[in-house]
């Protein structure tokens, strides 16, 4: 019988043993804006996200909250990673961005993984290594891009027909910016003809000047 292990990104690679002792986990199912980890905690084992979409968050001493990166199937969480072999507390907070079946892997399971199984290992560091060079490119973006491109750039990536359901806020969040200045790079979308707001929602109209825009690097 084909446990959870077959369906998963990334751990085809398995070794028998490694598999086994996986297949043995239950995968979970969360609602969405189900929290996984806050400030502080410390990380009690390793997930992996067989569907639905993770968020970690950074919150700044001004209250302000920047997405770090999203966990989907075949990604993992960097900073789990690091809390697991290095025993750093979380400093950012993950929230279930949509319906996810997960499965926790315990600290100790996943220790004896990394610790006996190569192909587990290779995937672990693997992840580990991609989440990095995500990371580098969330620094590059929010230290050298102009709002304007990042605004334009997170408005075509969560498009849905033309349409991004989200709120100033969330917006704001996505990019590493204030809900203000989101707002008023809106208004001025608008006025150009690019987009149109409603509460909750904004529809891309001019998709085209969009992308000419995020690919502006300065």
């Amino acid at each position: 019988m084909t446990g959870w292990v077959g369906q998963a990104r990334g751990l085809g690679a398995l070794d028998a043993e490694a598999r086994a002792a996986l297949d043995r986990l239950a995968p979970m199912a969360l609602p969405r804006g189900a929290p996984l980890f806050h400030p502080g905690d410390t990380a009690k084992g390793f997930v992996i996200v067989l569907a639905g979409r993770v968020e970690v968050f950074l919150t700044g001493s001004s209250g302000r909250d920047i997405l770090l990166y999203a966990v989907e199937p075949g990604g993992t969480c960097i900073q789990t990673t690091l809390g697991l072999l290095g025993g750093e507390e979380y400093s950012g907070e993950a929230v279930t961005a949509s319906e996810c079946r997960v499965v926790l892997i315990p600290k100790g399971e996943f220790l004896t993984l990394m610790d006996r199984s190569a192909p587990f290992r290779a995937f672990v560091f693997s992840a580990f290594a991609q989440r990095m060079q995500g990371m580098m490119h969330v620094l590059e973006r929010v230290a050298f891009q102009r709002v304007e491109s990042r605004l334009a750039a997170a408005l075509l990536d969560r498009a849905e027909a033309g349409r991004v359901a989200a709120t100033h806020q969330d917006l704001a969040t996505a990019i590493g910016s204030a809900r203000e200045v989101i707002s008023r790079r809106l208004e001025a979308f608008a006025r150009a003809g690019w987009v149109t707001t409603e509460r909750g929602a904004v529809t891309l109209t001019d998709m085209s000047a969009l992308r000419r825009l995020a690919a502006a690097a300065e």
